[in-house]
Order: structure tokens, then C-alpha cells, then sequence
């Protein structure tokens, strides 16, 4: 579903990945764990189209996504893959249901059956109350979920998720791992995660440690 193929990045003289090749199968749920510093957040936005590798091969979906620039790789973006970060990005000035329904009114899909949509997400989500309320109206909690939410309002290939529980209580990091597998069952998502929390990498279904710009052994 997603393979990565000897991908290198440097910034200036700071040579941050040396190699990395990996593949992620569908509806898997897959950790990278590592040192600060050791390439993960990198590896994430450049499999997630956010940077472009210096050198090497990232294929999604059977796309291979060297082909895409500009528009067209924006709209691959948000079209195939969500994204979770530890910050939750919300727009102040929208409600939690107008949050989620960005990305799909971006697609150019309609604004009802994209309403819906959200709500549906919103309510497996425990939030159904909360639709109308904006972010500084929700816990912290609440605000990664509706981000969770935003993320899987396109029914996306993958979802990337950044430290999610980073800046989350031990209870609603908990809650939010076992989101994930929730999600995974019912809908079949796929995960890719770069997290510190050793509890989420050791539910996942597979963990990848990173040193020094590559995937090693554990």
C-alpha cells in the first residue's frame, strides 16, 4: 500500500536520512520509534508529501508519487492520505463540525454529503455533542479527536500521525490508542505513526526503530 524506497534527505551539510526503505500493508497499524534527532518527523512529511526527498522512490495506492507536483500532488494529498500531528491545527474561528469538513469541501465534494459525513465521524468519535463548539470550547482531548476526524473525512489510503499524544494527559493518550485500533477495525485504515510513547508502539502491529537517518534492527 505504501512502499519507500532508498530515500535520502539533507539539509545543508546535516545529512538527516542515509537509505530508508520500508512498506506498509494495508489496514496495518505501524509505529517509528527512535532518538530525537534521528530522522522520524522527516521521514513522516516526506512520505506524507509535506517535504521531497533528496533522492528516492514513494509509492502510494500504486501511484508512484515522483509523477505529482503543484496542484496535482496537493490534490493526490488530500484526497489519499490524512494526517494527526501533535498540535492539533484546528482553525480557531470554525466549529469543531466546520474543522472536519475542510478537506472534503476542498475535494470539491458536496457540501451536504461532506456534512454528513463529519457528523458520522464526530458521533463514532464520542462527539456528537460537540459539533457546534469551537476549538477553545473543547478539551484537548476532544480537540485530537476532531483532528482525527478531519483526517479520515476523505476516506484516506493513510493516515500519518505525528507524536498525536504528545501533548495529551496518560488517560486521553490511552484513549486515543485505542482510537486508532478502532478505527483500523472498522474501517480497514491504515496507520503510520512517530511516536516516544513506548504504550501506542507496542500495541501496534509492527515497530520500526530509526537511528542515525535509517530503519535498523531492533
Amino acid at each position: 500500500m505504501l512502499t519507500g524506497k532508498n530515500i535520502y534527505k539533507r539539509y545543508g551539510s546535516l545529512e538527516v536520512l542515509r537509505g530508508v526503505n520500508l512498506e506498509i500493508r494495508k489496514a496495518e497499524v505501524v509505529s517509528i520509534v527512535g532518538p530525537s534527532g534521528c530522522g522520524k518527523s522527516t521521514l513522516l512529511h516526506i512520505l506524507g508529501t509535506l517535504d521531497k526527498p533528496d533522492k528516492g522512490e514513494i509509492v502510494i495506492n500504486s501511484k508512484d508519487l515522483s509523477e505529482l507536483s503543484g496542484n496535482r500532488l496537493a490534490a493526490f494529498r488530500n484526497k489519499h492520505i490524512g494526517f494527526v500531528f501533535q498540535f492539533h491545527h484546528l482553525l480557531p474561528e470554525f466549529t469543531a463540525l466546520e474543522n472536519v469538513c475542510i478537506p472534503g469541501w476542498l475535494a470539491g465534494r458536496g457540501k451536504v454529503e461532506v456534512k454528513t459525513k463529519a457528523k458520522e465521524l464526530l458521533d463514532i468519535l464520542g462527539l456528537a455533542k460537540r459539533n457546534e463548539n469551537k476549538p477553545n470550547q473543547l478539551s484537548g482531548g476532544e480537540q485530537q479527536r476532531v483532528a482525527v476526524a478531519r483526517a479520515l473525512i476523505n476516506n484516506p489510503n493513510i493516515v500519518f500521525a505525528d507524536e498525536p499524544t504528545g501533548n495529551l494527559d496518560s488517560a486521553n493518550a490511552q484513549e486515543l490508542h485505542h482510537l486508532f485500533f478502532d478505527l483500523r477495525n472498522q474501517f480497514n485504515q491504515t496507520f503510520l505513526i512517530v511516536t516516544h510513547n513506548e504504550e501506542l508502539s507496542q500495541l501496534s502491529d509492527r515497530v520500526l526503530h530509526m537511528k542515525d537517518g535509517i530503519i535498523v534492527e531492533p
